[in-house]
C-alpha cells in the first residue's frame, strides 16, 4: 500500500578507502612498495574454525563453549535483535494503521437560562453507543519511510557485524590467553627439572663438601641456586591463577567452578598466510560494521531531505453509532468518512535545515571512521606479519643460543668434576642454560599468541556475504541464537 513515488536523498555508495595493492610484510625481498603487483587469493586463508590452525584439541573444546556460554556475545546478539525489532518497526509505518474501538456516551441537558437558573422543569438525558474503526496511512510520496527502513536495515547489518566481531575478538582472547598459559607450563617444567638438577647437585656438593674436597662457597653457592630456582617456579603460579580465571570467564563459568590441568605446550607455531588487503575490506566484521554505518547515515540525509517535502495523508473511519443499544448493528447506526490530507511545514525556525545538516555531517563522520578503520586493519595486519617474520628468525637464534648454552653446561660440569674451575662456574653455566630454554617458550609463545592475533587481524575466517540480507533482517523475529 504505498504510492511509487520518489525517494529523495543521496542513493548510497560506498566510500573508498586507502587500500594498497599488497602488503608491505608479504612482498618477496627486495621488492619496493612502488612495484608491487595483486597477488593471487589464497585458499589457505583460515575459515570457519580458525583455531583449528593450531591443532590443540583442548583449545578446540573450549573455542566451542565461547558462543554458547560467554555473555558478551549473548549482549551483542541480544543488541542484534534490537537491531532487526527496530527495522521491522520502520517498515510498518509503509502500512495502514488501523484501530477499532467501543463506548458509551451520556449527556444530559437541563433547560437553564444564559445566567443558569432553571427556567422549566423539563430536561433531557441522552445515551449514544459506538462501534468506530478508523484507518490512517501516510503515502510516501519522498521516500522519507523508505529511507527510515534503509537506515534501520544497515544499523541492523551493523549490528550484526558488532556480533561477529565481539565473537572473533572473544574467540582470540581465549586462544591468547591458553597459549600464554601453557607457556607457563612449560616454563614451569624447565623449573621444576632444573630444581631436580640443583637438589642432586647441592647434594654432592655437600658430600665433596664434608670430604674437604671444595668450600662452603661452593655449598652456598649451589643453595642459592635452587632456591632462586624455586622461586621463579613459585612466581609464575601467580599469573597461571590469572590466565586460568579469564579462560573461565570466557566461557561462561565461575572460576572456582574452572580448572585447566598442567600440560606443558607441545605444539609448534603455524604460518598464517596474508590476503589481497582489498580482501580484507571484506573479511573484517569491524570494518563492515563501519560501512554499513556509513550507509545507514546515507539514508539518514535522505530522511532528513524529505522533511522539505509535502507529507500526504489518508484517514477513513467507520462504525456504528445509535442511542438505542438494541439497533446498535442496524443499517441506519452505520457510518463512514474518508478524506486525505496534504501537510508542509512552512515555518520551523531552521529546524529542518538544522537536521539536514546534522545528518550529512554525521555521514562525513561515519566514512572517516569507515576509513579509520580500513587504514586500523591494514595496521594490524602489517604489524602480525613482521611480527611473524622476525619471531621466526628469532626462533632459529634462540635454538642456536639454547644448543651454545647446553654445550657449555656439559664442559662446565665436566671441569668441575675434574677439579678444575668451582661450583661457581657450573651454576653460571646451568642458569644461562636455564634462561635460554625459557626464553625459547616465551618465543615460542610469542609465536603462537602472535598467530592468533594475525589470523583475528585478517577476520578470521569471515566474510561480508555472510552479513543478513535485508529480507532475512525485516523477517519474524529471531530466536535467540
Amino acid at each position: 500500500m504505498t504510492l511509487h513515488g520518489c525517494a529523495v536523498g543521496p542513493n548510497y555508495k560506498r566510500p573508498s578507502a586507502p587500500t594498497p595493492p599488497a602488503f608491505k610484510e608479504d612482498a618477496p625481498p627486495g621488492q619496493r612498495p612502488e612495484d608491487w603487483k595483486p597477488a593471487e587469493p589464497r585458499d589457505a586463508v583460515p575459515r570457519g574454525p580458525w583455531w583449528e590452525l593450531f591443532g590443540d584439541p583442548e583449545l578446540d573444546t573450549l573455542e566451542a563453549q565461547v558462543d554458547l556460554a560467554n555473555q558478551d556475545v549473548a549482549r551483542a546478539e541480544a543488541n542484534y535483535r534490537v537491531a532487526r525489532a527496530l527495522a521491522r518497526g520502520a517498515r510498518g509505518e509503509l502500512l495502514p494503521t488501523v484501530t477499532a474501538g467501543a463506548g458509551v456516551t451520556i449527556s444530559h441537558n437541563g433547560n437553564r437560562s444564559s445566567n443558569g437558573t432553571v427556567i422549566g422543569s423539563g430536561s433531557s438525558r441522552t445515551t449514544s453507543y459506538q462501534v468506530p474503526i478508523d484507518l490512517s496511512w501516510e503515502a510516501d510520496v519522498f521516500g522519507r519511510i523508505r529511507r527510515n527502513i534503509e537506515a534501520n536495515v544497515a544499523e541492523a547489518q551493523a549490528s550484526a557485524a558488532d556480533l561477529e566481531s565481539v565473537r572473533l575478538t572473544l574467540h582470540a582472547e581465549l586462544a591468547t590467553d591458553w597459549f600464554l598459559l601453557k607457556g607457563l607450563d612449560a616454563e614451569r617444567r624447565l623449573l621444576d627439572e632444573a630444581i631436580d638438577s640443583f637438589t642432586r647437585a647441592l647434594e654432592l656438593t655437600r658430600a665433596r663438601h664434608d670430604q674437604g674436597l671444595v668450600s662452603g662457597v661452593d655449598v652456598a653457592q649451589a643453595e642459592t641456586q635452587l632456591e632462586a630456582a624455586r622461586v621463579d617456579a613459585t612466581d609464575l603460579g601467580i599469573a597461571r591463577a590469572q590466565l586460568e580465571h579469564a579462560i573461565a570467564v570466557l566461557v561462561g563459568k565461575p572460576p572456582s567452578e574452572f580448572a585447566v590441568p598442567f600440560s606443558p605446550l607441545d605444539i609448534s607455531a603455524p604460518e598464517v598466510p596474508a590476503m589481497l588487503p582489498a580482501e580484507l575490506l571484506e573479511r573484517r566484521p569491524d570494518i563492515a560494521a563501519a560501512e554499513r554505518r556509513v550507509a545507514s547515515a546515507n539514508a539518514q540525509v535522505g530522511v532528513a531531505t524529505a522533511a522539505f517535502f509535502p507529507r500526504l495523508l489518508l484517514a477513513a473511519g467507520a462504525g456504528l453509532q445509535t442511542t438505542s443499544l438494541g439497533s446498535l448493528f442496524s443499517a441506519p447506526s452505520r457510518f463512514w468518512s474518508l478524506g486525505p490530507s496534504l501537510l508542509q511545514t512552512l515555518f520551523d525556525g531552521g529546524r529542518r535545515r538544522a537536521a539536514a545538516d546534522q545528518a550529512r555531517a554525521s555521514y562525513d563522520a561515519a566514512v572517516a571512521a569507515y576509513r579509520q578503520s580500513a587504514l586500523g586493519a591494514f595496521q594490524e595486519v602489517e604489524d602480525g606479519l613482521a611480527a611473524q617474520r622476525i619471531l621466526g628468525t628469532e626462533a632459529a637464534q634462540q635454538g642456536a643460543a639454547t644448543a651454545a648454552a647446553d654445550r657449555l653446561v656439559t664442559i662446565s660440569r665436566s671441569r668441575y668434576r675434574g677439579g678444575i674451575t668451582s661450583y661457581l662456574e657450573v651454576s653460571i653455566a646451568e642458569t644461562v642454560a636455564l634462561n635460554n630454554h625459557r626464553a625459547g617458550v616465551q618465543v615460542l609463545t610469542r609465536r603462537l599468541t602472535n598467530g592468533v592475533a594475525l589470523v583475528k587481524a585478517l577476520g578470521g575466517g569471515w566474510e561480508a556475504a555472510t552479513l543478513p540480507p535485508p529480507d532475512a533482517v525485516l523477517a519474524g523475529a529471531s530466536s535467540n541464537r
